[in-house]
């Protein structure tokens, strides 16, 4: 993957995507407490890919700042958001960069389900968005 292949604005959605999982899931859960866990989850996560990362695409995500949405977001606009960022996010990875795409998956993945188990794993509420997660990825089933 040749990292010029993406704009900023693309990578914005990406990151977008990927942030936005880790805070749909967290919000899905209404634990006040339980949230401020989650969010630590995210941020270890995303340091993590930073450092770690096999995936040249992943640790661009993963270097990037903010979450692409507002302190005043609400549940139902960074699940719909946050939604239509992964299924744009999977359609330019496929296009784009094919060789990274379950990458990028993963990547999301890994960033629902560690915020899911941050306060002593998830709920009915977490897997049906995580569910959701990867449906809208793009990626049917378990894994």
């Amino acid at each position: 993957m040749n990292a010029q292949s993406f704009t900023e604005e693309e990578v914005e959605t990406l990151r977008k995507g990927a942030t936005g999982a880790g805070l749909l899931v967290a919000v899905s859960d209404k634990g006040f407490f339980d949230t401020f866990k989650e969010a630590g989850a995210l941020a270890k996560h995303l340091a993590s890919a930073r450092g770690s990362s096999q995936s040249p695409l992943v640790k661009q995500v993963a270097e990037g700042r903010g979450t692409g949405f507002g302190l005043t977001a609400s549940p139902g606009e960074i699940e719909s958001e946050t939604l239509q960022a992964l299924r744009s996010s999977a359609q330019l990875v496929e296009t784009k960069a094919p060789d990274e795409l379950e990458s990028y998956r993963s990547f999301v993945l890994d960033i629902a389900k560690s915020v899911s188990s941050a306060a002593g794993g998830g709920d009915e509420a977490e897997a049906a968005t995580i569910e959701k997660i990867r449906s809208a990825l793009g990626q049917n089933g378990g894994a």
